[in-house]
């Protein structure tokens, strides 16, 4: 197999130098539902600029006073990378630019036939006059231009071609090129990348969209053929499915392609972050380089690789991104991974105990449950202790409701060998209970409720409930319960009961998770 220079030097095209141009506050806040706020925008470009990457598109400025105002914010700032407004080819979208501060105009027109007929409603003639009017005006007005003949790869070749003749004869710094509705493929890419560079001169910019899964794809492709520039916008937000992946292309040029565009790549998992937050748009889990199971490992095989050379698994480190590995436990957990997870909390068991956790492990992970390791801990101790008593036993339940008076409970408890009761009020009989439980054990330990789930498991009035609950202490400690009763009262009891002797079981042990 040639190695990845020999490829290089064979079979691509590479620009002198590769630009990154970021689109996350125009094209990235068009993702439907999302809109920033000035300050929000201010903190992105912000990450952006100390990211390192060359170019930053701030906004569409005419389309509001706002975007004219945020855009004016952000050029006070005095960020290394270059600020860039949007445009439409008309003289008032580049008068906003203007007036927002803005020396880098990205201006575009349609030049599809579709764009043509039921958008602009405009002949060729009249696409190329104004194009070549807006491109004029801008250089005239002392703007760098960077020119888009929108929906590029659905015109007919002889009339884009002719579209970025006129744009640059008139002036044009860069034309780009967008896939608009990401219908290219890496091999229609190639043979549009290539004839334009056989043709041109000027650099030429790149903006394809994500609409079949293949923008990174398409990007790289246009890279290798000596495309200057690429649009990206951070987690690859944008119109519909989006734009090409920032963090994808970045680093797929990095650590598969040899190619360090100079950014600091160490911010690219904060600055993810900080966008999901921002916009309200969640990463999938198995998102590549950022997703939180990019660099997580359960079955046995893989983490017995990675925790001898993380490189068998892993095609990067995550500290390259400000990631972390994490090891997660499930049905696929291996012995080398459990024996891990417990000396990072330095729980030592002896073999006997080792094997009886790693069985609840697996059967946990059988009956489709994820294991955290706040699981992993509580059972665990809960293993160091089984030779003690459990510090909490239900010796009593009473209940009474009806006649417009709240649900009462009463609870009795041994608690420490001791004996206490408690009558409580709630909305309900499960809250009343759970109420009592909480006055009778305070003295002991401060527990509140996070998660409660009931599932019933059979059908009928009969049925089964299955109550899974997570309580947690003041100390920040972290437990489950679990139970299975035909009494709904009595499995949510059982169940809160069993989180609540586990947290006792670990403030006892004095285990402090590091």
């Amino acid at each position: 197999m040639q190695d990845i220079e020999t490829l290089k030097n064979e079979n691509m095209n590479l620009a002198d130098k590769i630009y990154i141009f970021d689109t996350t506050l125009r094209d990235g806040e068009q993702t439907p539902g999302v809109a920033l706020t000035v300050d929000e925008k201010i903190q992105i470009a912000t990450k952006l600029n100390n990211l390192g990457v060359d170019k930053i598109e701030v906004g569409f400025p005419a389309s509001s006073k706002g975007e004219i105002e945020s855009a004016k914010q952000i050029t006070s700032l005095g960020l290394n990378s270059t600020l860039v407004g949007l445009a439409r080819s008309l003289r008032k979208d580049l008068d906003a630019i203007i007036d927002s501060d803005l020396e880098y105009v990205h201006t575009f027109i349609g030049t599809s036939p579709l764009h043509r007929d039921y958008k602009l409603k405009m002949s060729r003639e009249e696409i190329v006059d104004t194009a070549v009017d807006a491109i004029e005006y801008a250089k005239d007005h002392g703007l760098t231009v960077e020119f888009s003949a929108e929906d590029a790869t659905r015109t007919e070749r002889d009339f884009l071609f002719e579209v970025f003749n006129q744009a640059v004869s008139a002036g044009a710094d860069f034309i780009d090129v967008p896939d608009t509705v990401g219908i290219l493929t890496p091999i229609l890419t190639h043979e549009l990348i290539t004839d334009l560079k056989d043709n041109f001169t000027t650099p030429i910019s790149v903006h394809f969209h994500n609409d079949f899964g293949l923008a990174t794809a398409n990007t790289l492709t246009a890279i290798e053929c000596g495309a200057n520039q690429a649009h990206v916008t951070v987690n690859g937000l944008g119109e519909r499915t989006g734009n090409c992946s920032l963090e994808e292309l970045v680093m797929t040029l990095k650590s598969a392609y040899g190619i360090d565009l100079g950014l600091d790549t160490t911010r690219l998992y904060s600055l993810s972050t900080l966008v999901g937050r921002l916009t309200g748009v969640k990463m999938p889990v198995n998102k590549p380089i950022v997703g939180d199971n990019a660099f997580a490992h359960e079955s046995g095989i893989h983490v017995h690789g990675i925790l001898n050379n993380a490189s068998t698994y892993e095609p990067m480190s995550p500290e390259m991104v400000g990631h972390s590995r994490r090891i997660v436990l499930g049905k696929h957990t291996g012995a080398n991974a459990l024996k891990a997870k417990l000396k990072e909390y330095h729980i030592d068991l002896d073999e006997e105990q080792f094997c009886k956790v790693f069985d609840d492990i697996k059967s946990l992970g059988d009956s489709g449950k994820c294991v955290t390791d706040d699981d992993l801990i509580a059972i665990a101790i809960t293993e160091l202790s089984s030779a003690r008593e459990t510090p909490i036993v239900l010796k009593g339940l009473g209940l009474s409701s009806g006649n417009g008076v709240s649900p009462t409970a009463t609870v009795r408890l041994e608690i420490d060998g001791v004996e206490k009761e408690k009558a409580a009020t709630g909305v309900g009989p499960v809250d009343a209970a759970l109420n009592a439980i909480r006055e009778l054990i305070q003295d002991d330990i401060d527990v509140e409720l996070e998660e409660y789930n009931l599932e019933a498991i059979t059908g009928g009035t009969d049925a089964l409930a299955e109550v899974f609950v997570i309580s947690s202490d003041s100390e920040g400690n972290k437990s489950t319960g679990r139970s299975t009763n035909q009494d709904i009262v009595m499995a949510s009891i059982i169940a809160v009961l069993d989180s609540i002797n586990k947290l006792l079981l670990i403030k006892n042990s004095n285990l402090n998770k590091l």
